[in-house]
């Protein structure tokens, strides 16, 4: 019992030490002496002092009386505190240290004036103030009132939940940072039939982290792009590289977009024996990548090939990789072509990493060979894609490290209610700015200049800019079925590598095939729907069937700002060289015929605030980088900031100026193909875009000079780019009109084709302001504003969060503007003068050059005038910084009919660009006029557009299928049909088969179904019904003044010579025609012909819609 009793004394004898200590305000202090204690209050007090410099009472300076208060708070602890057990709760992101020093520091400095300061004077210290050893005071323990309300102010006085924002600051972000990319990790696998395990090796992709993953027998044929829309991640891109004829074959490399900079696929050397896909790696120097793969029966000459392939690799590289199913049995060095195969590995020091089997019947197939590097972490996988085992491996090659710029996108996030803030707070900015005050004191630039800060004051307090990070896009047709598949997918696989029994086996397989059968219907299903909700928005439908048919591919190099350089100053050198290379220096004299101004113009009308509405709501608001708010939303305020803007637009055309910030486009390079080489700039085409006010004004000023142009009758008539009304069709509808009538006459005709290049970058400015001074008729303020808006032009080139420096655009047209074809067109009225001087017809479609000449039988005149007549096109040309490309000038000559045997007309000069076959906008010509090679391309393209939509009309509704139809078949059906014309019937028949087919894919019809009901329940006319609907669509406009003038001028309303009965039938006169496959076939003949035929009330129907109407009913009756 003493024992016990000694330990119920000691704690009793605890317990009243700690309740005296508690009652008598004692305290307990560390041992430490006096001394040490003073000097680190001294240097805690002077730390303070030499970082603060507030107006406060420090009690630091203050020598108290008691030795306790002298020691500093954050020494005195009280040892003898029953430590309580805390409450378990959740506090989220307010349970910190944050949160405690707060509510520490609001004890000590926030409490009620009647007591002390927390750490000395004589209020009672309470055992829940606790003071943590780590926190250290660094503000005065005893602050005055203003001190106090300093720290109301910032915030830590404040008794409100959430952030304070006004006390955060935004941390500069470092403008470099080194990125480390490892070695590459590989995969090597034989898919045999990639459409039918899209979703599973995507899943094996995602699962192993690869860098590159190479497939065999991929099987997919030449243009068929729709399976790597399943295949290819979001983040990565692919090469392919298909068998070129034949089934099976075919070689597939996906890789990820962030090496698709370092990697690109190369031509090479073609084998018979084996398929192959040459890649360039740079990684630390040139490293070689070749895929392979030999069908199992291909023998014959493959070791020739093979060891000529190694010996053209090792010539240009010191690293290569080849990998690929050769179907070689490696592991039986007895037989005789494996053994020469190792043989020659060994002779090119060639490293094998292969040793177990490949294949589940035990033979290794699948290899890996190196030279100048070694590959390491070789596993054969067990994922059972085909009878060849996938393998993983990584190149040892060293890590690279780069220095890439950090910068952060930042984008406006626009609310639903951003019009109404946006209109109130410009309100605001307005009059704060004066804005409601006249500006006439400012010119333009100081206008613009004021009217964007306040644009720019009310779109950062409604619209902020954010950072917006590009997130790489999930497969959003994931759901849940999906991913209990994939997980137990996962879960079969694991059992089976560890029991490797049968039934697991099995089990797997059957998991793999459930996955991809729910993981396509589930894809299917979103997409159905995606389609189903934007059925009514085309450009959105057409945008999503083509990422399902033709996924994009990256095509672009890392955007950087030196890239950018880059192509500034390709596109400025190219450019200049073209001028220098136009010979300007000619000094020949041209005198064409003058077409001096019949009117002027001084100066453009001012506008109203309607007019201005009415131009912005037509415009399409294509966005530009120095916008300050997107044009869609740009739209929606236009109340509250119109005026202003009517103001400035207002002030430009009075005073003939431009501001400069309307004068600088932004460039994006577009790889012209995505077939062509990404690293090369001259793949690239610039696309340029202009300020949205910019394109405000310029179609302001657009409207005025086209109303001005067409009532003075001052536009070239045989010009049809960018005139309304007028089309490629309608051009070549003219030029092969005047050619069947003059064939039909027994005269052959030369056609010439000229091309330009770059033609709308090469204009000069001072010559195009003298055209529009003597050809057109400006004036004063009217020519003094195109002299401002084609002075001091600049240029910059942006891809993505990077950008080029200016420079400055001395000559061409901006790229982007509304003006721009207008202003071309005009530039080229003096060629029209010299073509009419010599005779010649011509044609042009914006710089696409047409000219022609009947030449008759012997007849040596006309080549010579038609030679002379080029040779001073080519002069005026040249002194116009016109660039005509010889290479691409073609001559074809149309004889009098088709089976003519009459000697061709002597071109002297022109025979050497002469040929039997040329396309003229699109259309295929031949020199008999057929068409059959056209047609054939037609047939071509419509089938493959076929078997495209065929691949997704899971995805589609039956109207979905119908307008995609429309738009990809029935569109390049309806192109320029009406040129078809008097073809032989051999060659409808050819086209009306790929009607056929589509209204037979859009009702899921059987091959040999009857397709005559199936053409009437869809309501579609017939190929040759459609031909004849187009030249009377053509006829009908003509008659209205909705056509060309140059197609109108061919029809002549029939007037008899005497009253009769078809005086008011609205009848043509249809002309007579010596041949049934020339002259009749001519627009002249057939469309008046066909004109007579139709009933009255068609021929005198009010509308075009009503004709169109009647008219495709009354063919349809003719038909079923």
């Amino acid at each position: 019992m003493a024992p016990v009793c000694w330990a119920c004394r000691l704690s009793l004898l605890w317990l009243l030490f700690w309740l005296s200590a508690l009652f008598l305000n004692c305290y307990s202090l560390l041992t430490y002496d006096r001394q040490a204690l003073l000097d680190i209050r001294n240097s805690v007090a002077s730390s303070f002092t030499n970082s603060y410099t507030l107006d406060v009472d420090c009690s630091f300076n203050k020598t108290d009386e008691s030795f306790t208060s002298a020691v500093p708070g954050h020494i005195r602890r009280w040892p003898l505190s029953i430590p309580r057990r805390k409450r378990r709760r959740k506090r989220g992101n307010r349970g910190g240290y944050i949160v405690k020093l707060k509510a520490h520091l609001r004890a000590g400095f926030l409490s009620d004036h009647s007591h002390e300061s927390l750490y000395g004077g004589s209020a009672t210290w309470r055992p829940r103030d606790v003071a943590y050893r780590w926190l250290r005071h660094v503000l005065p323990v005893h602050p005055s009132p203003v001190f106090r309300s300093g720290l109301l102010r910032i915030g830590l006085g404040s008794r409100r939940r959430g952030v304070t924002h006004r006390n955060l600051r935004t941390l500069e972000r470092a403008s470099s940072s080194p990125v480390i990319i490892p070695p590459p990790k590989m995969a090597l696998l034989n898919a045999r039939s990639l459409v039918n395990k899209t979703f599973l090796l995507n899943d094996f992709y995602l699962a192993h982290n690869l860098d590159f993953m190479f497939i065999t027998e991929s099987w997919i044929k030449v243009g068929d792009l729709t399976p790597f829309s399943e295949l290819i991640p979001a983040d990565c891109t692919f090469f392919n590289s298909p068998r070129p004829s034949g089934r099976g074959g075919g070689i597939v490399t996906i890789l990820k977009n962030a090496l698709s900079a370092r990697c690109r696929l190369v031509p090479g050397t073609a084998f018979s024996s084996f398929e192959a896909q040459f890649l360039h790696l740079d990684w630390n120097g040139p490293v070689c990548l070749v895929v392979i793969y030999r069908p199992p029966h291909s023998t014959k000459d493959f070791i020739q090939h093979f060891t000529e392939l190694i010996g053209n690799i090792a010539a240009n590289y010191d690293r290569f990789l080849l990998v690929g199913d050769f179907n070689i049995h490696v592991c039986c060095p007895s037989n005789p072509l494996s053994h020469e195969f190792l043989n020659i590995i060994n002779a090119f020091n060639l490293s094998q990493w292969i040793s177990d089997s490949t294949h589940i019947l035990g033979h290794t197939l699948d290899l890996v060979l190196s030279y100048g590097f070694d590959v390491t972490d070789v596993v054969l996988s067990d994922f059972l894609i085909s009878d060849h085992k996938p393998i993983l491996f990584t190149l040892s090659l060293p890590e690279l490290s780069y220095s890439s710029s950090t910068t952060v996108s930042l984008s406006r996030f626009y609310s639903p209610q951003f019009s109404t803030n946006f209109n109130l707070c410009f309100a605001e900015c307005g009059s704060q700015l004066n804005l409601d005050q006249p500006l006439s004191d400012l010119d333009a630039d100081q206008h613009l200049s004021l009217l964007n800060s306040a644009w720019l004051k009310a779109a950062n307090a409604t619209a902020p800019l954010k950072p917006h990070k590009q997130k790489t896009k999930s497969a959003l047709w994931q759901n849940s079925d999906t991913r209990l598949l994939r997980q137990t997918c996962r879960k079969a696989e694991r059992k089976w590598k560890q029991d490797r029994l049968h039934i697991s086996l099995q089990m797997f397989r059957d998991s793999l095939t459930s996955y991809q059968t729910a993981a396509k219907s589930a894809k299917a299903a979103y997409f159905s729907n995606l389609i189903e909700t934007n059925h009514s928005k085309p450009k959105v439908l057409f945008s999503i069937i083509q990422s399902v048919t033709n996924p994009s591919v990256n095509t672009l190099s890392v955007a950087s700002d030196a890239l950018c350089e880059n192509f500034l100053r390709y596109f400025s050198d190219k450019i200049t060289n073209l001028r220098l290379g136009v010979c300007p220096t000619l000094t020949l004299a041209i005198s064409p015929i003058m077409s001096p101004a019949s009117a002027f113009l001084d100066a453009f009308e001012p506008i109203n605030l309607q007019e201005l509405k009415e131009v912005i709501d037509n415009l399409k608001p294509s966005f530009c980088p120095s916008d300050i708010i997107h044009p869609k939303f740009f739209k929606l305020v236009i109340d509250s900031i119109g005026p202003g803007l009517l103001s400035l637009v207002n002030k430009c055309l009075q005073t003939g100026s431009v501001p400069a910030d309307l004068k600088v486009a932004t460039v994006t390079p577009l790889l012209k193909k995505p077939s062509l080489d990404p690293t090369v700039l001259k793949n690239f085409r610039p696309i340029s875009v202009l300020p949205f006010i910019s394109k405000v004004l310029e179609k302001i000023v657009l409207n005025q000079l086209q109303h001005f142009m067409t009532s003075n009758s001052i536009y070239e008539v045989f010009q049809s780019g960018f005139k309304s009304a007028h089309s490629t069709e309608s051009a070549l509808l003219r030029v092969l009109n005047d050619i069947y009538l003059s064939t039909d006459s027994g005269d052959s005709v030369v056609l010439i084709l000229l091309d330009l290049s770059a033609a709308f970058d090469t204009i000069d400015h001072s010559l195009l302001l003298s055209r529009l001074e003597s050809w057109v008729g400006l004036k004063a303020n009217a020519l003094k504003w195109f002299h401002s808006y084609l002075s001091d032009r600049t240029f910059l080139v942006k891809l993505g969060n990077f950008s080029s420096s200016p420079a400055p655009l001395t000559c061409g047209l901006p790229q982007g503007s509304i003006l721009a074809p207008s202003l071309f067109s005009l530039y080229m009225l003096p060629l029209g003068s010299i073509l009419r001087k010599h005779g010649v017809s011509f044609h042009f479609y914006a710089d696409d050059t047409q000219i022609y000449l009947p030449v008759k039988k012997n007849n040596s005149t006309a080549i010579s005038s038609l030679l002379q007549c080029l040779e001073e096109v080519k002069l005026w040309l040249a002194q116009n910084f016109l660039f005509l490309n010889e290479d691409k000038t073609e001559v074809i000559v149309f004889g009098p009919n088709e089976n003519s045997q009459c000697k061709s007309p002597e071109l002297e000069s022109l025979s050497a660009f002469r040929s039997s076959r040329v396309q003229n906008l699109g259309i295929i010509f031949d020199q008999h006029l057929k068409f059959d090679r056209h047609i054939a391309s037609v047939i071509g393209s419509s089938f493959y557009q076929l078997r495209l939509l065929s691949k997704i009309k899971n995805f589609l509704t039956p109207k979905t299928l119908e307008m995609a139809v429309h738009a990809f078949v029935t569109s390049r059906l309806d192109y320029c049909n009406s040129l078809y014309c008097g073809i032989s019937k051999c060659q409808i028949a050819r086209l009306q088969l790929v009607q056929n087919a589509a209204a037979r894919l859009l009702l899921k019809c059987r091959k040999h179904e009857h397709i005559t009901p199936i053409l009437r329940s869809l309501h579609w006319l017939p190929i040759s019904q459609r031909i004849d609907f187009k030249i009377l669509l053509f006829i009908y406009k003509s008659l209205h003044n909705k056509a060309p003038v140059y197609l109108s001028e061919l029809l002549h309303s029939y007037t008899p010579s005497r009253s009769l009965r078809s005086c008011d039938q609205a009848l043509l006169v249809v002309p007579r025609a010596r041949l049934k496959r020339r002259g009749e076939r001519a627009f002249a003949v057939a469309g008046p012909r066909l004109w007579n035929t139709l009933p009255l009330e068609i021929r005198l129907a009010p509308s075009l819609s009503i004709f169109k109407s009647l008219l495709k009913t009354f063919l349809f009756s003719l038909v079923y």
